[in-house]
């Protein structure tokens, strides 16, 4: 059940434009590997870019504050961003939060095919996903 960081999430309003800044500014690189296949089809259609520094992704997604209301979701993860761990086993992890009283929403494969996924706040309300890929 251990965790790894694995992306930053930042929501926009202007993907482009962001892309570009991180790409110029902070010198990342496109990311082409481990990319998520998105299914647009279940509620999300935004724009996204991926840009890593080699290690971390950096998900750069179009602001969308009507995602949760599309999907029947109660957190939605793309109207401030968040932060997102992998783990190798999401079960085990849930059961975790389960018993220390942390409720989530459980997104199965709503947004990623392939990546079990939930979302939850932290206490100053960030939040945060944890995911495992099959």
């Amino acid at each position: 059940m251990k965790l790894k960081l694995h992306h930053l999430n930042l929501s926009t309003k202007n993907v482009a434009e962001m892309n570009e800044f991180y790409k110029n500014i902070l010198l990342l690189d496109t990311e082409t590997n481990d990319l998520p296949v998105l299914e647009r089809r279940k509620g999300y259609s935004g724009e996204v870019e991926f840009v890593t520094d080699g290690k971390i992704q950096t998900h750069l997604a179009e602001k969308d504050l009507n995602v949760n209301f599309k999907t029947g979701h109660h957190i939605n993860p793309l109207e401030k961003g968040h932060i997102a761990y992998r783990t190798d086993d999401l079960n085990a992890f849930k059961l975790h939060l389960e018993k220390n009283g942390i409720r989530y929403s459980d997104w199965g494969e709503t947004a990623v095919a392939g990546w079990k996924q939930i979302f939850f706040y932290d206490p100053d309300g960030n939040i945060i996903e944890v995911h495992e890929k099959e």
